[in-house]
């Protein structure tokens, strides 16, 4: 499959409007330069909306079968095609390629899972109080609908929203991280492939801060869907809610792993370094917090940075990697000032906190997997995201002073904790302020038949995933029918 680096708007591929490119480099070697995209601005977004609400009127009329038949050819496509949509991945955003084929086979899942709920999408019946009135509902599509993804997962987040969104009989404007714009077109690739009408899904590439206001603010968006930081979610938020525009944020976390006394600490130290430094830290439910009972903490450090050790960090085309780079020069430049912030503050670096150094590591963005040790509330790298490599050790004196803990940031997106205690792990899950949470499971495990999203200020909306998925991308219509009455014959 070969990128043609434009944008996808009314079924042809196309420069920006004013001709205006920006470079994407290779994470694992910043003198790598990939390929240029569109640097697009308002005008092309208003041009895609235009298309797409022409688009609406049709497709929201095509049936059920068609959709379907659509999609899953999408999704048998995306599995024939993965070691190519890997690379793509990888080269991007620096993941390893076994991460990024996991990643695609996760896609997969989403998506047709999504079509079966979209299949299993109908209305519902009932008697009225009234004599003489039948009561009923259908589920309708909402229009025109913004798709905003994040670089760190850039192939599976987009077909967890686009899927749903197309089975509800929505058109979309689909809008890549500046950093993954290929991964991106691949997606619309495939879906052009499958069949996908003309204006359906619509794709422009560019600047996030140049373009959200016109993905947001334009009354003819019914719905926005974003994944991202906080920080642009409470700003979608805000500029969305003028024109009552609705809203799905999935934002940031930070996200605890609970390891009472009682514990399998070797599943807990394995499952420590799995959550928080595969994919280089940086997806939405890493583990960045270990809150671990004092009377163990000295034994699951120790096993912890064990395993540590046996990472090897390197570029994503080597097999012999167990750790890629941070995706880009931004992302590792904000990874190291939260480190030199903790240094300033006294963190207690027991393993990594540098960048790393070699012949096949000077110019790429790759860090060591860093481990800080008796970590406090008063360290803002253990409590503010730092989206990287980075996991802090907090030792806790009870599962009370643990569960106190782990509540005690403004995130609420996932948690886990590894006790043998039915009773605590039950209350845990009880009383643990997220939105999906793990018992003897790391924090980042998650299916697509289960809803997805957080609490507090990791998410807003109706979750992602699950029947919800499609949900939001839908209104539900009563309708109220006088039955007329039937004379028979005597």
């Amino acid at each position: 499959m070969q990128l043609k680096y434009k944008n996808y708007i009314d079924g042809q591929w196309c420069d920006s409007e004013s001709g205006r490119t920006y470079s994407v480099f290779d994470p694992a070697d910043l003198r790598r330069r990939c390929h240029d995209y569109p640097l697009s601005s308002a005008s092309d977004v208003a041009r895609a909306i235009s298309g797409a609400q022409q688009a609406f009127a049709t497709w929201r009329k095509i049936g059920l079968g068609e959709k379907t038949r659509i999609l899953r050819a999408a999704a048998r496509l995306m599995r024939e095609r993965r070691d190519v949509i890997a690379r793509c991945i990888s080269l991007e955003n620096g993941k390893l390629l076994a991460e990024s084929l996991t990643e695609i086979d996760a896609a997969a899942l989403e998506l047709e899972y999504q079509i079966g709920e979209g299949e299993r999408q109908f209305g519902r019946a009932s008697d009225c109080y009234r004599d003489g009135l039948l009561g009923y509902s259908r589920k309708e599509p909402l229009g025109v609908v913004s798709v905003i993804v994040p670089w760190n997962f850039p192939f599976n987040v987009p077909w967890r929203k686009i899927g749903p969104a197309l089975m509800a009989g929505n058109t979309a404007i689909f809008k890549p991280a500046s950093q993954t714009p290929g991964v991106g077109e691949l997606v619309v690739q495939l879906l052009v492939e499958a069949g996908i009408p003309d204006g359906v899904v619509q794709f422009v590439t560019g600047s996030g801060s140049e373009l959200s206001d016109a993905l947001v603010t334009d009354q003819r968006i019914r719905a926005v869907t974003f994944t991202g930081s906080t920080e642009v979610g409470r700003r979608i938020a805000r500029r969305a809610a003028d024109n009552f525009t609705r809203t799905q944020l999935e934002m940031g976390g930070k996200n605890p792993m609970v390891v009472l006394a009682d514990a399998d600490l070797e599943l807990a130290a394995q499952d420590a370094v799995i959550g928080a430094y595969s994919c280089a830290g940086q997806w939405c439910t890493a583990t960045s917090r270990l809150i671990v009972e004092a009377s163990v903490a000295d034994e699951l450090v120790a096993r912890v940075i064990e395993r540590i050790g046996l990472l090897r960090v390197g570029p994503w085309d080597d097999t012999a990697s167990s750790m890629g780079p941070v995706a880009g020069a931004q992302q590792l430049e904000s990874v190291m000032n939260h480190l030199a912030r903790a240094r300033e503050q006294g963190a207690r670096i027991v393993a990594g906190g540098n960048r790393c150094r070699g012949e096949a590591l000077d110019h790429g963005c790759f860090i060591e997997p860093t481990l800080i040790d008796h970590a406090t509330e008063q360290l803002d790298a253990a409590r503010t995201e730092i989206f990287g490599p980075v996991l802090s050790v907090f030792r806790v004196v009870d599962y009370r002073a643990a569960l106190e803990l782990a509540n005690a940031v403004p995130y609420g997106l996932s948690s886990s904790i590894y006790t043998r205690d039915l009773d605590k792990a039950l209350h845990f899950v009880e009383h643990t302020e997220v939105g999906l949470t793990h018992v003897n499971v790391h924090s980042a495990y998650k299916e697509p038949q289960q809803c997805f999203g957080g609490v507090k200020e990791s998410g807003f909306g109706l979750p992602e995933a699950g029947s919800t998925g499609i949900q939001f991308f839908q209104e539900e219509k009563s309708i109220y029918l006088k039955k007329g009455k039937v004379t028979t014959a005597s």
